[in-house]
């Protein structure tokens, strides 16, 4: 079994370890009221975007997602959180210098000591969710399930749910399909963009992503026979109507997206393997991107 695989089959453990971890970070996550910036590379940016969402939407405060590269040092914040898995990305080590003077800045990788750890006023370093695959798939629902576990959401029948993913069967004819396409409402949309990145990642498939009401206005347009059209959560209203009406193959799950995310992730290994890629290593891509700094 490839170490991706078994990284994937860990996470109902590892959100239990990141749910009593946020009890004891709670003083280095930004407080309520707080006007945040959470910022990231990849998976990390995806992360970045679900959190963002979420602590809005539990009325938290202000929350904006940024790519490292794109981050606005001119804005002013309370607190900033910076994700990195590995804690040496370039970008983000970069992003955390423009910091002004005096900003609270939290810093959450799956190591201590690391360089962006060191970065921050305030780290946090979810050990238990690291990774030997270059793919990111468990650190970054780790991360997830800590800002919804600080965030008052339950977590036992997340858990739950997670455990169902991981014993339910693929989509119908997932395998076969040609091209790609996941949606997610509101805080999922980061869930969605992941999802697809990991098939890219993977399998070198052909796959997209889009805030679910977005999805009519264009996309659509390449759906047909041979396209699975995934949506991760709650589906907008005659959606899976006009998807079908094109001869793309529809899915859906009545169960939390995050959850759903596994199967994805799931997916993307079982593609690998079809086509006799090292889901583990893919090609041009490293545990960390390490540019020339200056």
């Amino acid at each position: 079994m490839s170490h991706v695989a078994q990284e994937i089959a860990s996470q109902p453990w590892c959100w239990e370890q990141a749910a009593e971890r946020a009890a004891k970070v709670r003083e280095d996550l930004p407080p309520t009221g707080a006007r945040v910036a959470v910022v990231g590379c990849g998976t990390s940016r995806n992360v970045a975007q679900v959190y963002a969402s979420l602590r809005e939407r539990a009325g938290e405060g202000e929350t904006d997602a940024f790519a490292a590269s794109q981050f606005p040092a001119e804005r002013a914040y309370d607190h900033l959180v910076f994700i990195s898995r590995t804690g040496t990305t370039t970008e983000v080590l970069d992003a955390m210098d423009q910091v002004r003077s005096g900003v609270a800045c939290t810093a959450i990788t799956a190591q201590p000591g690391t360089p962006v750890a060191a970065a921050g006023t305030a780290s946090i370093a979810l050990e238990f969710a690291d990774e030997q695959a270059v793919v990111a798939t468990r650190f970054a629902t780790s991360v997830i399930v800590l800002v919804r576990a600080h965030l008052g959401m339950p977590v036992a029948p997340l858990v739950t749910e997670c455990e169902e993913a991981l014993g339910a069967g693929l989509p119908e004819g997932a395998l076969g399909a040609t091209q790609f396409t996941f949606l997610g409402l509101g805080w999922a949309e980061g869930l969605a963009h992941e999802a697809a990145l990991k098939l890219r990642e993977s399998a070198q498939v052909w796959a997209e992503s889009y805030a679910a009401m977005e999805y009519r206005h264009g996309p659509i347009s390449v759906a047909g026979p041979g396209s699975c059209v995934w949506a991760l959560g709650e589906v907008p209203p005659r959606l899976e109507q006009e998807v079908r009406a094109t001869g793309a193959a529809f899915v859906t799950s009545g169960r939390d997206p995050l959850a759903e995310l596994v199967r994805a992730q799931r997916l993307a290994v079982a593609l690998a393997e079809t086509r006799g890629l090292d889901a583990d290593s893919p090609r041009h891509l490293a545990h960390s991107v390490i540019l020339e700094r200056g």
